[in-house]
């Protein structure tokens, strides 16, 4: 059943990462499915799975071009060609592609705000340091756009909005639901990476008539933002990757679940002396 679940999803994912999540050798994979594989197969495959890898490394930032320059200088020869066949395949298009439709300024760096948090991940109060981003979610033959918001001072997901464009109005609806639920504190600082979306005039000017300050990574830095980056990885981990969604309103439904149930209130977190963000939040106040 395993190994006819990960046959299933082969154009999707890597057999080593399903094989992995799902605790099965991947050399029994092979030996199950009906004749060998040929080299050519094994090697788009392989490709396959370093190409998203590099795709979501790089922020999505990257196109054929500079993902086969990376894949070449790790020992992986490739063509541009190649690698731009397989990015067609699969979806995946380099945020600052011709599919994306920004507007005529969308390579200037309009907009850019300080470096206000310089990693200091810390909070002693909730509303005070607030982190965004967005992130890719790959279901069936398309890509999601997962936007949260997060506060620094209990690591909890105050805010999120999914859909099936990369757009100014994904983060505002994300940064809406959290003030929704927090509400607006003298002071607050919500910091992002240089994305467009984050530079643009609407939700810049969005930002302002809440009377929040914005902060920004230093380019290409994904360390400046690492709290947020960490989050992603063990959604995709503990959730994303397992799951092979195959539809919208199922990765929407498994994604509130994780965020809203799991993640929040009952995930231990480390930077929480062990336990949720939602209990953290409790204690704290019980406290006060």
């Amino acid at each position: 059943m395993k190994y006819a679940l990960i046959l299933d999803h082969v154009s999707q994912y890597s057999i080593s990462l399903m094989c992995e999540v799902l605790g099965v050798h991947r050399s029994g994979f092979y030996r199950w499915r009906e004749g060998p594989q040929s080299k050519r197969e094994a090697r788009k495959e392989k490709v396959t799975s370093l190409v998203k890898d590099t795709f979501e490394s790089f922020e999505a930032t990257y196109g054929a071009p500079r993902i086969a320059q990376e894949l070449n200088a790790l020992g992986h020869k490739c063509s541009v060609n190649f690698i731009a066949k397989i990015m067609q395949e699969q979806g995946i298009v380099a945020r600052n592609g011709k599919a994306f439709n920004y507007s005529g300024h969308a390579l200037t760096m309009h907009n850019v705000a300080d470096n206000l948090l310089w990693r200091d991940f810390s909070a002693e109060r909730p509303n005070q340091k607030w982190v965004t981003d967005i992130t890719y979610v790959w279901v069936r033959h398309q890509w999601l756009y997962l936007a949260t918001v997060m506060d620094l001072y209990s690591r909890r997901i105050i805010g999120w909005s999914l859909d099936t464009s990369m757009t100014e109005e994904l983060i505002t609806q994300a940064m809406q639901m959290a003030i929704d639920a927090r509400g607006k504190t003298p002071g607050l600082i919500v910091h992002s990476d240089r994305g467009t979306q984050y530079r643009s005039n609407s939700y810049v000017s969005f930002l302002e008539r809440h009377g929040i300050t914005r902060s920004m990574s230093r380019k290409g830095n994904c360390w400046d933002n690492a709290v947020m980056e960490s989050f992603y990885a063990r959604l995709k981990v503990e959730l994303i990757y397992s799951k092979c969604y195959q539809s919208i309103d199922e990765a929407r439904s498994g994604i509130f679940g994780y965020i809203e149930i799991f993640y929040n209130r009952k995930r231990r977190h480390s930077a929480n002396d062990g336990v949720s963000p939602v209990e953290f939040e409790e204690k704290a106040a019980i406290a006060a």
